[in-house]
Order: structure tokens, then sequence, then C-alpha cells
């Protein structure tokens, strides 16, 4: 190891530097990390301070780290920084990238050092930067999906300019402003895993997958507190999504003896008695820990005794020969929690009826979880309201941005939950800052933003990820029998925007088919819809029907079961759009030199054998 010469410390906050010097365990000061890379050797640790995102680094290497935001996940328009230890001094620089991937000098430096160290293997770095810094040149960071960057290199920035960082670098979404959540060790508690076994996957690019489990836990309430997805190593992106449903609890374990495509005209007909999802996961999400006031309740009448895991595959270059053995492991506790959790699906109900003009920017859909269902049910069973604490939301690959808005008397509340930045291959429950009270009469809408700019014919509803959803999954406290709060639009009044004037009747045919006018005469109603010439102005005009449509209700019970408003039509709430942002104030560079983040800038140079003290950084 080559020896560096001592460097000056900078006098300093003595509540940053105990922060920030590295003593104990770096899980007090960054409750958040990520490995970035497969192999490894990057680390990223950060956690908020207050209106600021503390970052650390652990990077096996000895040159430049680099690290940066992007709105795409590449380097065009990127947000970055750059750093490392070089002759025993610390450097740190603000960049940004335009359009052409040209790194450039950030004039306005927002990133602040805190500390640096470097041992014969790792640099570590760390940092600090406000939220929204007032900087057209840094991204802000919002609780939508961020896209991370990430590189390093083996030299310094200094020793031969800008070196290029080769195959060291990479992408990967994160959360950056997911709330702290308790950390509840599951690792003694027990568990049971519902996996597939040996499931032979079709050379087609979409397969739901459907397998009936019975849950090992019986004649006794315990509480799931933590699941856990189990991907089978090398399918990472082969699996889309798992959904776990409750079904009747009048079966019999003649159900479990096989497993069958799911939504298939040979699917058997124990398979449609599951109809209440009881957990979502989603590509790119990690294992999901229950609150600990809340757990899923498992032992009793009332619970699931019987569920069926529902798997998309997702197999877009047909690759043939694919066996797959993934699941989810459930943690459980005989130390019960105060509350049983429910879930609650909301947005649109997946149909044909839902539809998206080719070549169109931006198109906005809305899935109603209407007033009269929640009037009707929460009225009957709570009604001093639920307690929503987490939120998945879900599209497919058309899908930009996802938003859950709450309305109460007419009135706008705060966003329940967002996603300005939504990418596909990453989708998790968000925990919310702080529990969100619905009442009975109030309105949920499901708000979804697609782009079809590369595509020629309409996107419509549907299972497979080249099809679309607009779903939001709400986990809350307590369980009442509400399972489905979504909507359809109504399919004619869409039919009559591109001319069509009768179909014909009584329907045999799905989809059903056109009778007049001549030009679609005996056309579906789909291939209608893409003979029809869409233009953007034609998409925009049409946007703005569909919005306006009357919607049929979707309002369901577990078991099948159905509230009273179910099938009924409602109009849609009279809302403003588009939806107001909340302003952001910043902070700028001129107000952070006054600040204590500038008063801490220090170098600390440890040994090999003395960097084990400083806890844990490489796994």
């Amino acid at each position: 190891m080559r020896r560096l010469r001592p460097w000056a410390l900078v006098p300093v906050l003595g509540a940053l530097l105990a922060a920030g010097s590295g003593s104990g365990s770096p899980s007090r000061s960054y409750p958040h990390s990520a490995l970035l890379d497969g192999a490894a050797a990057y680390r990223l640790r950060w956690g908020r301070r207050g209106s600021a995102l503390a970052f650390r680094l652990e990077v096996r290497t000895r040159g430049y780290v680099g690290f940066g935001l992007s709105a795409s996940g590449g380097m065009a328009s990127a947000d970055i920084v750059v750093g490392g230890v070089e002759g025993g001094q610390p450097y740190l620089q603000d960049y940004f990238t335009d359009e052409n991937r040209v790194l450039k000098k950030d004039p306005q430096q927002d990133y602040h050092l805190e500390y640096a160290m470097e041992n014969s293997t790792h640099t570590i770095l760390a940092f600090s930067r406000e939220l929204h810094t007032c900087d057209t040149n840094d991204k802000s960071i919002t609780e939508s999906t961020v896209r991370v960057i990430w590189a390093y290199h083996h030299k310094d920035m200094g020793e031969a300019g800008q070196n290029y960082h080769g195959s060291n670098r990479g992408t990967k979404s994160l959360r950056l402003l997911n709330p702290e959540k308790a950390d509840v060790s599951s690792a003694s508690l027990p568990y049971f895993d519902l996996t597939n076994k040996d499931v032979p996957i079709p050379d087609k690019d979409t397969t739901y997958w459907c397998q009936m489990f019975k849950i090992p836990v019986q004649h006794e309430k315990h509480h799931v507190t933590k699941v856990e997805p189990l991907i089978q190593k090398g399918h990472e992106n082969l699996v889309h999504h798992i959904l776990l449903y409750q079904c009747s609890s009048n079966l019999n374990d003649s159900v479990l003896d096989y497993g069958h495509e799911c939504y298939h005209p040979n699917m058997p007909d124990s398979f449609f008695t599951c109809e209440t999802v009881i957990f979502a996961w989603a590509i790119g999400g990690e294992g999901f820990t229950y609150p600990p006031h809340v757990g899923l309740s498992i032992g009793t009448a009332a619970d699931p005794q019987f569920v069926l895991m529902e798997v998309h595959y997702d197999n877009p270059s047909y690759t043939e020969g694919l066996i797959d053995n993934s699941g989810l492991r459930l943690f459980y506790t005989p130390v019960l929690r105060k509350y049983d959790a429910g879930v609650i699906e909301a947005g649109l109900w997946v149909s044909l009826f839902h539809n998206i003009p080719p070549g169109m920017p931006e198109f906005v859909s809305e899935g109603h979880c209407t007033l009269e269902c929640l009037e009707e049910a929460l009225g009957a069973e709570r009604p001093s309201g639920i307690h929503v604490f987490a939120v998945l939301l879900h599209a497919h690959l058309a899908g930009r941005a996802i938003r859950m808005r709450h309305f109460r008397n007419g009135e706008e509340q705060k966003l329940l939950a967002y996603d300005d930045e939504f990418d596909f291959n990453f989708q998790e429950f968000q925990y919310l800052e702080e529990e969100r009270t619905i009442l009975p009469g109030d309105n949920l809408i499901t708000e979804c933003h697609y782009s079809t700019v590369d595509r020629i014919r309409m996107t419509w509803g549907g299972l497979s990820t080249r099809n679309e959803m607009c779903l939001s999954y709400l986990l809350y406290y307590p369980r009442i029998n509400l399972t489905r709060c979504a909507s359809i639009p109504d399919i004619m009044e869409q039919l009559q925007f591109i001319g069509v004037k009768e179909i014909y009747r009584p329907v045999r045919t799905w989809p059903f088919i056109i009778k007049s006018p001549k030009q679609y005469k005996n056309l579906s109603f789909m291939d209608a819809m893409n003979k029809f010439k869409w233009s953007r102005s034609e998409g925009l005009s049409y946007n703005e029907l569909v919005l306006k449509l009357p919607v049929n209700v979707r309002c369901s019970k577990t078991d099948n079961a159905e509230w009273s408003f179910q099938g009924m039509t409602a109009l849609p709430p009279e809302i403003e759009r588009p939806y107001k942002t909340e302003q952001v104030i910043c902070s700028s560079s001129s107000c952070l030199s006054c600040s204590l983040f500038v008063a801490l800038l220090f170098v600390v140079h440890i040994t090999a054998s003395t960097i084990g003290n400083i806890g844990p950084f490489v796994q």
C-alpha cells in the first residue's frame, strides 16, 4: 500500500464531524442503502437531513468515483458529481452534461464534500446536496423514482484528464425520499415460501402463470410482518410482477395438485374464486415490511386459507427452454399487532375499453374509485375511515407518470402518492410519510400519463406489457370488506368519436362487430379504431372526451361478492386538469455558503487494518 502524507483537518462543527467521521455504523447517519452494481463494488448509502440529502459512496477503487441523477438513466442531460482522493487531497466537483453527453463543470457548485477516505482498495466519499437547488443544471430530488447513474475508474481525474470509465458504469432506479421505516429484524421469525416448481415458460412475450397454495398456518391467528420476493437467479428481468390472491374458503386440497396458465379458456374453475389481492410485488421492488402496528392476518376463519399466486413472465425475446422457480417468502409471528392490513385495488378495470391512440407524446387516462363506492362500503363497515400506509402504482411500457389524487367534499387534498418519473422496471410499494385517512364519500382518482410516440397502432388495456394498465394498490388498516374500487369508461361514446353509428346486436362476438357506417362495416371495434387516421390534434380531442365520459363502477367484496353500486354508471367529478404541482422552495448555492455544510470539509486517511473499525462498507 502506498503511503500518503498526512493532510490538514479543517475545523468543523462538532455535531457534523461526529455524523460524518464514520465512527460507528454508517446506518445511523444513512438509513438507506443499495448496491448499484452486480459485483458489489459500488455501494450507495443515503439519508434525509431536513431540506437536504446526505450521500455516502463506498467504491472498490483508488481512482475517481462518479455519481449522478438522470431523467433517462443515461449520460445525456444528467446532474453529476465526481470526486476522490489524489495525493492525499480530496476533490469533489459538481458537473452536468448537455443533450450530447458533453461533461461540463457546473458554475453553481451544489454538492458539498463532508469527508473522504481512501485505503489500499476502496474510496469513500460523503457529501450532501439540497433537494431543490435553484440550479437549472441540477435535477430536483422528489418522492418520484430517481434514475441514479454511477461510474468509477482506477485513476483519479487529474492523472489523465477525464478518464473514460469503460464498463465500470451503470444505472439503477431508486426512491431516494422513501420514508425511514422501523428496522424490525426477521432473522428469528418463522416463515413459509410460496414458490413455483419448475414452471416451463413458453417462448412468447407474455405469460401469466397461476399456482394454488394452502397457507400452512392454521387454527390460530398470526400476523405476517414481512414479505420478500424469491426471484430465481438470472430471472430478474423475466419475472415482472407477482400478485397473491385470497381464494374461496370452500375449496379443498385437490386444487393444490397443479398450476395452470392464468386467463386461459381451460383454467380451473377454482381459480375464478380468487379475486381479493392480499399482496403485490413488481419488478425492481425489494421486500416489504409492515409497520409495527399492522400485520397481514393469517390463521383464522376470516383469513385466507387457500391463495393463488399469479406470476407475470415477460419474455419479449421469445427465449426457449426457460424453467422458473420464483415466488414469495412470508415471515410471520404469533405476537399480534393492533390492526389487520387490507389491500384495495383502485384505478382502471383492465379491459379493451381503456385505449390510447398512437403517436401521442402524452395521453392521460383516469381510473375512478368513486364516492358512491366508498360511501357505501366505508359507511357500512368503517364510518370513521381507513388509514392508508403504502401505495403501489402500476402501469406498463407506455407509462410515464402516475398520480393518485384524493378529493373530499369536492376539494382536492394532497396527493396520496405519485411518481412523475415512472420506470416500468422499478415498481414497489411506496411507504407514505404520513398515514392518510380515507372517509366515506371521498373520491380517489388514479391518473396515468402515457407516451405512444413510437407506436403506429392503438394501445389497448390488457395483460401484456405491450398493453397498458392504470392501477393503484392501497395497503391500509383496519381491514374491511372492499377489495376493488375501480371504473371502466363507456365504449360506445368512444366509438362515436371515430364515426361509428351502429353495432350488431345482440353482441355475439368479442370484440364486437360494427354494422355502420360503411367504412367500418363488419370490422371489430379494435380494427375500426386502428383504421381511423389519428393525428395529434385528434388524439388530444379524443383525450378530452374520454376524461369526461360516464364510467361503469366496480365495487367488489371478497369471494366474488359485490356492493350494490357495482355495475352502475357514475359521472366523473369535475376536477382541475392538469394537476397543479406544489411549488417547491429551492435553496441557492449562495444560501448554502452560509450554512453549516460549508463548514465541514476534511479528509481522513486510514490503513487497511483500521478501516474495519469504521463499520462494514463492503459486502
